[in-house]
């Protein structure tokens, strides 16, 4: 699979509806993850939407999440830019680069959910993640 770069947006605890709609307008294929898939599923975040992901006919891409407890959902600046896919060595070389000079807000290391996963904004002030996607069972 190639790398792939796409809007992730942050919703205020209505990703499910959201992204519902977004199918709706662009059709597509939507995936839908909760948080009580990779916690405790009785957390009462735990219906909320931890990663969505529309793929439409036309090639888009866009993903989407509520934005977990703990963390400020500003609308204006809750849009982030992610690259994703199974080449680590191109996806990591993408990230030492946009890290370099910016914040590192979660480091690149295996996530809960069997991927790489990292978080930084650059020296612009743009928010990237990268997800490196891992084998596959």
């Amino acid at each position: 699979m190639a790398s792939r770069l796409n809007p992730y947006i942050s919703f205020a605890g209505n990703a499910r509806e959201a992204m519902e709609f977004y199918k709706s307008v662009f059709g597509g294929t939507l995936n839908l993850s909760t948080f009580g898939e990779f916690g405790p599923p009785d957390a009462p975040e735990g219906d909320k939407i931890m990663h969505g992901q529309l793929d439409t006919p036309s090639g888009y891409t866009l993903m989407g999440a509520d934005t977990p407890p703990g963390m400020s959902h500003n609308p204006g600046d809750n849009i982030t830019v992610s690259l994703s896919g199974d080449d680590g060595d191109e996806l990591r070389g993408y990230w030492e680069q946009l890290a370099d000079g910016g914040q590192v807000t979660v480091p690149l290391e295996k996530q809960m959910w069997g991927d790489e996963f990292g978080a930084c904004v650059d020296r612009f002030g743009i928010a990237w993640m990268v997800n490196i996607q891992g084998e596959q069972a």
